[in-house]
């Protein structure tokens, strides 16, 4: 069933996956390990140990960085890993494209649903200018929240001010599109482009192409 643009006024975006490459995922993780010459297995298992609370926000990059990285002397400093880290992001220009237009053409609210740690989520949204198209930002490191808690989605529908069925929810992880779905959000598991813009139209969230 098309659903009729009018009725849907907002859309829930994450940010690793589908607007930009992930934070600090794993691949990420093995480059580090290379760069720096670092034991992977002992780097997961720290990282394993501690990445749910540095995402909520109660480690600073500094702390995480302290207890999976620098609890032994290195040979670099945390201010050179800190840019490793910072650099490995990159945009998808394609998909901000999509969500910047259909922002403009129909009059969308665009809120951020993410989990991300502070430093780094700070640092994507103003490299990548995501502040010229998002309107708020439901991060776990400020609300103390993180996907798959379905508390997330529900604080993002309260700060949003809107219901469940006038949301399209875009997100590269089907669980989580799921957990948004069982709420009543209409859900896009993102893949490639070409689907989710195709799917978007099927909500009746059309852009010429």
């Amino acid at each position: 069933m098309t659903v009729k643009s009018k009725l849907v006024t907002t859309l829930f975006v994450d940010i690793g996956g589908v607007l930009l490459t992930d934070g600090w995922g794993h691949t990420f993780r093995k480059r580090a390990v290379k760069e720096f010459n670092l034991d992977l297995e002992e780097l997961e298992d720290r990282h394993a140990t501690t990445f749910e609370t540095f995402e909520i926000g109660k480690l600073t990059l500094e702390e995480y960085l302290n207890l999976v990285v620098f609890y032994e002397p290195r040979s670099f400093t945390q201010a050179q890993f800190q840019e490793f880290m910072f650099a490995q992001s990159e945009s998808d220009s394609k998909m901000i494209g999509l969500i910047s237009q259909l922002k403009a053409k129909y009059g969308l609210k665009i809120v951020v649903v993410s989990n991300e740690s502070r430093e780094l989520n700070e640092h994507r949204i103003e490299k990548f200018r995501l502040n010229a198209f998002v309107d708020s930002y439901i991060s776990s490191c400020y609300v103390g929240l993180r996907k798959p808690d379905a508390d997330i989605f529900r604080l993002a529908l309260d700060v949003a001010q809107v219901n469940a069925e006038q949301v399209v929810y875009i997100d590269n992880t089907q669980m989580f599109v799921q957990i948004a779905e069982r709420l009543g959000l209409l859900g896009i598991w993102h893949t490639d482009y070409t689907s989710t813009r195709e799917k978007l139209a099927s909500f009746g969230l059309e852009i010429e192409t």
